[in-house]
């Protein structure tokens, strides 16, 4: 299948090619996110924007963190949650706000020019008293998904990528391309 993964983070590409079961050729594509609390809008406008460029199959992907108890900000922006208080901040605030449960969710955009499909993974948990571990990056140390001991941060990384939002969603994009394959027969 000739399907770009629109993206400059090798380790991502390293990981889709080994869940979708087939080599990704990456591409990095200039494309202005719009800002918003929901991964599936930012998504879909990546996606439209970049097959603009590239008139190829392409597939895009975006992650945020979403708190239960303030209707799901950040969302999206937790990067720029993150840049400006940090996860000790976000503990903080989330202290006061009277409980801690989270979602953790991985949003995969495919885009041919005529057909949209977006493929999810979410891992629920909660965010930790304190930061906790030296793994991982960005908000890792404070998430803990339910049903573990461990935050992300305190995971090795197979441990994680085990069990993390963007295998879940990649592993539903491999299955709409299988299917499709096999409709088109592409791969």
């Amino acid at each position: 299948m000739d399907l770009l993964f629109v993206t400059g983070n090798k380790n991502k590409l390293k990981e889709a090619s080994q869940i979708l079961g087939f080599e990704v050729k990456g591409i990095e594509v200039d494309v202005p996110e719009i800002q918003d609390i929901e991964v599936d809008n930012i998504i879909e406008y990546k996606a439209r924007k970049a097959y603009e460029e590239v008139k190829r199959p392409i597939i895009i992907e975006d992650t945020g963190l979403y708190f239960e108890s303030m209707n799901g900000f950040p969302g999206a922006l937790i990067k720029w949650v993150l840049k400006s208080v940090g996860n000790k901040g976000i503990v903080k605030i989330l202290k006061n706000m009277g409980h801690r449960k989270a979602y953790a969710k991985t949003s995969i955009g495919y885009f041919d020019g005529d057909e949209f499909r977006i493929f999810s993974g979410i891992i629920k948990g909660e965010i930790c008293e304190e930061p906790r571990g030296e793994n991982g990056f960005g908000w890792d140390m404070i998430f803990q998904p339910e049903g573990y001991d461990k935050t992300f941060a305190e995971m090795t990384n197979e441990e994680k990528n085990d069990i993390s939002m963007r295998k879940i969603a990649f592993e539903k994009t491999r299955e709409f391309l299988f299917k499709l394959d096999k409709e088109v027969g592409s791969l």
